[in-house]
């Protein structure tokens, strides 16, 4: 602030030429700079000793926890040399699969897929799960009945459920699955039946790609033929249909079933899917 006084009063005095200044008026000149200083100074003062009588307002903890955060990710960063990001090298995304001689990554590598496929299949509804459930289901149905054994829920009564249910079937009681199941009810319901059976669909399907994911030995995320051949041998004692089949024509049954797999869902002959 003072050195923006003095810069005023030059730019007032620099373009006149030397001698129309008396001595006096440079006198009057300084004392009147000088008393602009001093007025600046005890202003400056004056807010200082205001600042320390009224300190600003806390923080809430709200405040102070965004505050740290910032300053934790401003730090963070800096660290890393990531302040300014402009992607000159693209992440690794791929891993190639470990060769044939590399046996201790080989093992890592399908012991560690085998951990991720059990947490996965951890997450599923058991059958327990889904007994219950179906209970649950049946007891908080919503009236009127249209005359017919349909039973129905609505959707107050859709989002009441999902409170009682495990966490593994929560994720099923959204908004999104009760519109994908709404039909023509006037009540705006949902059936009750239609709904266990949407659940318990897509619990098979993803027990099916686990039980899938596990025949993938090299982990490629896709199936050769030769995975597709040991899923479909081990396949067939639960089969009721094949129950008559021997066992010595298992290998024929197993190559035409894998044939017909391939043909339609590998139409590029990519030998895997």
């Amino acid at each position: 602030m003072l050195a923006s006084y003095h810069h005023t009063w030059l730019g007032r005095h620099a373009m006149k030429p030397l001698g129309c200044e008396t001595p006096l008026s440079w006198r009057c000149a300084t004392i009147r700079i000088n008393e602009e200083m001093a007025a600046a100074a005890s202003w400056a003062a004056k807010l200082k000793l205001h600042n320390q009588k009224h300190p600003p307002a806390p923080k809430t903890e709200e405040e102070r926890r965004k505050e740290d955060e910032r300053l934790f990710e401003e730090e963070y960063t800096s660290l890393r040399g990531e302040a300014e990001k402009k992607y000159e090298h693209i992440p690794r995304f791929y891993c190639k699969p470990p060769r044939d001689d590399q046996v201790l990554q080989q093992k890592l590598r399908e012991d560690a897929r085998a951990v991720f496929l059990q947490r996965r299949g951890s997450e599923l509804m058991d059958n327990e799960e889904l007994t219950k459930l179906w209970s649950i289901l049946e007891e908080k149905h919503t009236p009127p009945d249209l005359g017919t054994d349909e039973q129905m829920i609505s959707y107050t009564a859709f989002l009441n459920i999902k409170d009682q249910v495990s966490d593994k079937c929560k994720p099923f009681f959204t908004a999104e699955v009760f519109t994908k199941l709404l039909r023509d009810d006037p009540y705006g319901r949902v059936s009750v039946s239609q709904l266990f059976s949407y659940i318990m669909r897509k619990v098979w399907l993803q027990q099916t790609r686990i039980g899938l994911s596990l025949f993938d030995i090299q982990g490629l995320g896709y199936l050769k033929e030769s995975d597709l051949e040991n899923y479909i041998l081990e396949l067939i004692p639960t089969l009721p249909q094949l129950n008559c089949l021997e066992e010595s024509f298992y290998s024929f049954y197993v190559c035409t079933a894998v044939r017909k797999f391939f043909f339609f869902l590998d139409p590029l002959r990519t030998g895997g899917f």
